[in-house]
């Protein structure tokens, strides 16, 4: 049984990027899903850079990167599959990104009650150690039949 809910996560991972305009568009790639657990990177691209001076990624596509692993990862925290909304996202940045390296985030959903997850979440250029920002989050499960979900798993492939 789990085993078939993690397939189905692998099939939804990707679908969530994809299905959200704005991560598409900032090139944000699906990486792994687990129970609990999602990762997903944005590589370094040009166009998303804040400062001309620095060529540092703008902190709004580090938000975006962070919010859609921590909503795959709070999917991926519930019993069963659902949609989620974003509750709460405090994100602490503690350093710039390096120009040129891709950002990924890993999200842990730590604790779900039967509608609420609540996360932890990493971002990083390459070294778990030296984060480039750290969230709490809070998502919540919107009721959306998991049928739904299976359809739109289906449609995809």
């Amino acid at each position: 049984m789990e085993h078939d809910f993690i397939e189905k996560l692998w099939e939804l991972g990707p679908i969530m990027v994809e299905a959200t305009p704005h991560s598409k568009e900032l090139g944000i790639k699906f990486v792994a899903v687990d129970k609990g657990r999602a990762t997903m990177s944005l590589p370094y691209n040009a166009a998303l850079i804040g400062d001309p001076d620095t060529r540092v990624i703008h902190g709004g596509a580090v938000t975006t990167l962070i919010d859609q692993a921590c909503g795959l990862a709070a999917v991926a925290g519930f019993d069963e599959p659902s949609m989620v909304a974003t509750l709460n996202l405090s994100i602490d940045y503690l350093r710039a990104a390096k120009p040129g390296a891709t950002i990924i985030a890993q999200a842990h959903c730590y604790k779900a009650t039967k509608h609420v997850a609540f996360l932890r979440a990493t971002a990083h250029d390459g070294d778990e150690n030296d984060p480039v920002a750290m969230c709490q989050a809070t998502f919540m499960a919107t009721g959306v039949d998991k049928r739904v979900i299976d359809k739109t798993v289906k449609a995809s492939s």
